[in-house]
C-alpha cells in the first residue's frame, strides 16, 4: 500500500535504495550465472533473491 505521506527527501532516499538493490539483483544473478560451483551458484541465487525482495518492499513504499 502506497504511503503518500512521504516527504521529498525521503522518497529521493528510497529511490537511492531502488536503484542499489536494483544493481546488488543484477550484479548478484550474474555472478550466479558464472559459478562453476553448485554450491556457490544457489547461494548467489539466494542473494539475488533477497535483494529482488527489498527491492519490491521499497517500491511499496512509493
Amino acid at each position: 500500500m502506497p504511503n503518500n505521506n512521504l516527504t521529498a527527501k525521503e522518497v529521493t532516499l528510497i529511490a537511492d535504495l531502488l536503484t542499489y538493490e536494483e544493481n546488488a539483483v543484477k550484479k548478484t544473478r550474474l555472478y550466479s550465472k558464472q559459478m562453476t560451483d553448485p554450491v556457490l551458484q544457489e547461494e548467489f541465487n539466494k542473494l539475488s533473491e533477497n535483494h529482488q525482495k527489498r527491492f519490491n518492499a521499497l517500491l511499496n513504499l512509493l
